[in-house]
């Protein structure tokens, strides 16, 4: 392929072409993604590698990491973490709690109770745990993954129906997190929906066929296994079954379907499908099509998530730390990626209704534990989340009492 020559190219493709060039750090804020999809006409060969501005104008991984010849990522792909943060444990001891449904909804009042105290620790000591024997048929989280996989394969142009514009627009479809504001893109494509049960109309892509029926399904009997696991996580903390429930007013709380692509990356070590994060919710529950890459903190180190065959992968978020007073701490998490095979991922984001004040329940509190945090509606600190960049926990760190 010859080589670009910035001085015969028009002025708006000479600064993408300049921009590609340059590092991630120093490209400014304020250049976003709409900025790099400027729609124009470049002399491309299918045959041949994509050139730097053709890249500058990918609206979607997937299209990037297809692009032939493809042996490096952009700059704007290039993430840094400090060595220490790459270390992954290997410890025997960092082995991830299972819990098993069925015991808690219809074992004995021993084991009932014993599977409680086990749930209790693993939100204490984890904030993440392995749930089997949950109810939801494998075929239908087969049914799910699949009708995924086909909607992130339509056409750059099909997809552009779900774009979006407003962050709590209910179908979101996009790429990274929040690329209005990151300096670096992270190795990921999504689709994002808000189901909210008061709706009298179930908003979903209507494309591929069969995925809005699927998924609706899908998504009713996880939120009946996140109240199951709620009210166990309530009596651990010594309140009464229904106490979450009803302070989260969670018949009326929303579910965010999000559905993640990570296709294969040329040099994965570079590049970050999510970097580490917790979630805005109470409770989510990760389904994933066998492929790894979810990796939890625990005891400072990063711990691979390594799946058992039809389980749920749950874990703890901002809102139950709040509620909980600090008792069990929303659990920080990362997606890495690979060279060889495309993961798929869904998460089921199960938080309070909209207009709910989340706070701390009083009866978690004490003279030795004042409240730890402030309160605030669910809709504002969504909007505070999904409105930043990902970064650890900071977003929890603005409503703590205490800083």
């Amino acid at each position: 392929m010859h080589e670009l020559d910035p001085s015969r190219l028009p002025r708006r493709q000479v600064f993408l072409f300049t921009l590609y060039q340059r590092p991630a750090s120093s490209i400014p804020h304020n250049i976003s993604q709409s900025r790099l999809s400027i729609s124009c006409s470049i002399f491309q060969s299918s045959s041949q590698p994509l050139s730097p501005i053709q890249i500058s104008r990918m609206t979607c991984i997937k299209k990037l990491a297809e692009s032939p010849g493809l042996t490096s990522i952009p700059s704007l792909y290039s993430y840094t973490t400090n060595p220490k943060d790459q270390a992954v444990s290997e410890d025997p001891e960092d082995s991830i709690p299972v819990i098993d449904f069925s015991i808690l909804t219809s074992g004995t009042p021993h084991q009932r109770s014993q599977a409680i105290e086990e749930l209790g620790k693993a939100c204490k000591d984890w904030g993440f745990f392995l749930l089997i024997n949950h109810g939801v048929p494998e075929r239908q989280m087969e049914a799910v993954t699949e009708n995924i996989r086909e909607f992130f394969d339509l056409t750059e142009e099909e997809k552009r129906e779900f774009e979006g514009k407003n962050l709590l627009d209910p179908i979101r479809c996009g790429t990274s997190f929040n690329t209005s504001l990151e300096n670096v893109f992270f190795w990921r494509d999504f689709l994002k929906i808000l189901i909210n049960p008061d709706d009298h109309e179930f908003q979903f892509p209507n494309k591929p066929p069969g995925f809005r029926e699927v998924s609706l399904d899908y998504c009713k009997r996880i939120r009946e296994v996140a109240r199951e696991l709620l009210k166990a996580i309530s009596m651990s903390l010594g309140l009464e079954p229904c106490y979450i429930e009803k302070a989260t007013n969670l018949e009326s709380g929303l579910q965010v379907f999000i559905a993640n692509l990570y296709p294969p990356c040329p040099q994965p070590e570079l590049a970050m499908g999510l970097p580490p994060h917790s979630d805005h919710g109470l409770l989510t529950l990760v389904m994933q099509n066998g492929i790894g890459g979810l990796q939890t903190r625990h005891n400072g180190n990063w711990v691979n998530v390594n799946a058992i065959p039809n389980s749920f992968l749950v874990n703890t978020a901002d809102q139950l730390e709040i509620l909980s007073n600090g008792k069990y701490k929303s659990n920080v998490h990362r997606a890495v990626v690979n060279s060889k095979a495309t993961r798929i991922s869904l998460a089921i984001a199960n938080g309070p209704s909209f207009d709910t004040m989340i706070r701390p329940a009083p009866e978690l509190e004490s003279k030795e534990q004042a409240a730890a945090y402030i309160g605030m509606k669910y809709k504002d600190y969504m909007e505070l989340q999904q409105g930043n960049q990902l970064d650890g926990k900071s977003c929890l760190d603005r409503v703590r009492a205490f800083n």
